[in-house]
């Protein structure tokens, strides 16, 4: 009896047509009402996404901004953070939470993440506390938040602000409470890939704060709130109406979608339950967990890499460098080693495809690839 092998592929890494075939109608007919009246920046539809995210949110404000990384600095700049200042960041995130604190002027002190969720660990903030820091910017890292309870107890007792890099968790919570409420501000990216991903750059400032709010409103704009009035120095960092019009089509999804995100995390996890040679990963104790990437840990990870990309598997790695060992920030006097956590994981991670619609047999398959590369089978 000949069993037969069924071959699916390939898988990339994330599927954005599905996201759109869903959304299509309702998006093209906002962009031809968004064609016929020309307010193409800042028009009618960013006042109502930004409500309607602030509500989903939990929080009192919204300010659309161009980008992710614009959304970080623009919030640091509220509180006035700039040059002679600290942030400390995570050594373990994408290396524009680190440029954003950069932009400000101010430098960041990176502190080691958690073996267990790789997140920012409380228990190494403090020691990387002096006169000048002035804030603290956890990632919610993979789709999980990061230890809020901690970070913003440390936080209030040395009078630092909190604000929380919530690009890669739209709609996570802790113990019911929603990413971009527990800090002083939070900052969020829409590029396409995330969980609520628009059609191009856009990103978002969430605060409960009306001082934090107002300034955000007016440094994204030049620093002004009416038009030809400009009593601050200020960015063009607006949001696009026709990114507004996708992320109010997409936001009504979004729960669907990040249901749809934990049932493939649950499967990955069921269908590699009895494989010791790759760590899963877990979820810190009273988070929702919403899967924006499911990533895994591996011995020979490179070679593991190559061998599901060679097979059709859209693998990736989610990051591969520290932000110490990048060029870009050697004048911080780091080096290899100081962030063992880190650069460990930075070797052995994988992110394996997930997204709404992935198939069981796309996932299944996924782990048939994945099992033969880590054993040699």
């Amino acid at each position: 009896m000949t069993i037969e092998i069924t071959t699916v592929g390939p898988v990339p890494l994330v599927d954005l047509a599905i996201q759109h075939e869903q959304v299509a109608t309702e998006v093209d007919v906002a962009f031809q009402r968004i064609l016929a009246n020309g307010s193409y920046v800042l028009g009618p539809d960013v006042a109502e996404f930004e409500a309607e995210f602030a509500a989903y949110s939990g929080a009192l404000y919204c300010a659309g901004v161009a980008n992710g990384t614009d959304a970080i600095e623009l919030a640091l700049r509220a509180f006035d953070i700039g040059p002679g200042d600290e942030v400390i960041i995570p050594a373990n995130t994408f290396v524009a939470t680190a440029g954003a604190v950069r932009r400000c002027g101010a430098t960041p002190v990176l502190v080691d993440c958690d073996p267990e969720h790789l997140l920012l660990d409380p228990a190494g903030i403090e020691s990387r506390i002096t006169s000048r820091t002035r804030a603290i910017v956890p990632v919610h890292l993979y789709g999980q938040l990061a230890p809020m309870k901690e970070i913003v107890s440390i936080a209030a007792r040395h009078g630092l602000r909190v604000v929380e890099d919530a690009a890669q968790a739209q709609g996570a919570e802790h113990d019911g409470r929603r990413a971009g409420t527990w800090g002083d501000a939070a900052a969020t990216s829409f590029y396409p890939g995330k969980n609520l991903g628009a059609y191009g750059d856009a990103g978002a400032v969430l605060t409960s704060s009306d001082a934090v709010a107002e300034s955000v409103y007016a440094l994204r704009n030049h620093g002004s709130t009416v038009k030809y009035q400009h009593p601050a120095l200020g960015f063009n960092s607006r949001m696009d109406t026709m990114q507004a019009a996708v992320l109010r089509a997409k936001l009504r999804r979004l729960d669907d979608w990040n249901a749809q995100r934990n049932q493939a995390a649950e499967l990955y996890a069921e269908l590699l339950a009895a494989r010791p040679e790759v760590t899963l990963p877990v979820t810190l104790p009273g988070n929702r967990h919403v899967w924006h990437l499911y990533v895994v840990q591996v011995a020979e990870r490179d070679r593991v890499l190559a061998e599901l990309n060679a097979a059709g598997v859209g693998a990736g790695i989610h990051y591969p460098v520290p932000v110490h060992l990048h060029g870009a920030y050697v004048d911080l006097g780091h080096c290899a080693g100081d962030f063992p956590v880190a650069e460990a994981a930075a070797d052995r991670i994988i992110s394996l495809p997930l997204y709404p619609g992935i198939t069981f047999e796309q996932q299944d398959w996924v782990v048939r690839q994945l099992v033969g590369a880590v054993t040699g089978q």
